[in-house]
């Protein structure tokens, strides 16, 4: 095939709709995102062949048409809103309509064609989904704790009860959560693995094998600018910059964080790393995330190499 004959589609998602443009020839097509609407775009798709699928998250409603173009093996990536917001900006596309946003995501699917990477399975989706919903309980908590300190009278005691049923429901959250890795065979070993690090607990491990299913694919760079923990540079001719994270997977991020924090404690070699980088001058932010990106290499390697942490072999 040759580069003109190449096809390429940008799929926009919303709850009732999913909105086709196939490029190069421009064309636009509308399917109901329902079951039957979603065959349709399989059998559509099917027979333009294409190169390749882009289509963003959006809250859901895309996976079930992501599941279903996998499993017809029309090659499908899913992609950041933010880099195509920002491609479109770089394009000078402004205006916003379904059909521009199709156009919009077909054309970065032929400029950058981003990489095809696996869809996970039924239960690591039904994993991601409660260390999702979990990490929101944790964020409600902590908003209703901050409001807890001024308020009195009838309104704290609302509040307090409220700390005390999300609390419970994240209890109840962490029991599936362990149960659902414990009865699947590749996230159990995976988990194991993971927990053989002191500082990974059970909802470190289950968030980062839940929103981090690249671990063990990926080499240690490309694992730490996916993450966000990889410092880029900020040089401009003679102008050489400070170095600065940046992007990458929040959530992933501040679990990564504790479990760094705590390995510092258990471990005599990660806590004379971070005294080292500390003694030659880097803040303690700057020293923190030079520690999280050695320890997540040190997890990649753990995942891609399926064995549990050896202390004597770091260094």
């Amino acid at each position: 095939m040759t580069e003109k004959d190449e096809r390429f589609v940008g799929i926009d998602v919303s709850k009732q709709t999913l909105q086709v443009c196939v490029l190069p020839d421009s064309v636009q097509r509308c399917f109901d995102n329902s079951p039957s609407g979603q065959l349709e775009l399989r059998q559509y798709l099917a027979s333009v062949g294409p190169q390749l699928v882009v289509l963003e998250p959006t809250g859901g409603y895309e996976l079930e048409p992501l599941c279903a173009l996998w499993q017809s093996a029309i090659p499908v990536a899913v992609v950041n809103p933010r880099q195509i917001r920002d491609f479109g900006r770089a394009l000078g596309k402004l205006a916003k309509t379904d059909l521009l946003d199709a156009e919009l995501i077909a054309r970065y699917a032929q400029t950058v064609r981003p990489p095809v990477r696996p869809i996970p399975d039924e239960e690591s989706q039904q994993l991601q989904a409660l260390v999702v919903r979990r990490r929101q309980l944790v964020e409600t908590r902590a908003t209703e704790q901050a409001r807890k300190h001024l308020a009195k009278g009838r309104v704290r005691a609302s509040i307090e009860s409220l700390i005390a049923y999300l609390s419970a429901q994240m209890d109840e959250l962490d029991d599936e959560l362990q149960k659902l890795v414990e009865s699947h065979p590749a996230l159990h070993k995976n988990d194991e693995i993971l927990q053989s690090v002191q500082g990974v607990g059970e909802v470190t491990s289950a968030m980062m094998i839940a929103l981090l299913p690249e671990l063990g694919t990926l080499n240690r760079k490309q694992i730490s600018a996916l993450v966000g923990v990889a410092p880029l540079n900020r040089d401009s001719g003679r102008k050489q910059g400070k170095r600065q994270v940046w992007g990458g997977r929040a959530a992933v991020r501040a679990g990564l964080y504790m479990a760094t924090l705590a390995a510092t404690r258990f471990y005599e070699h990660r806590s004379s790393y971070l005294q080292a980088l500390r003694q030659r001058g880097k803040p303690f932010k700057v020293a923190m995330v030079a520690c999280m990106r050695k320890l997540l290499g040190v997890l990649n390697a753990m995942l891609r190499d399926g064995r549990p942490y050896n202390p004597q072999l770091q260094t």
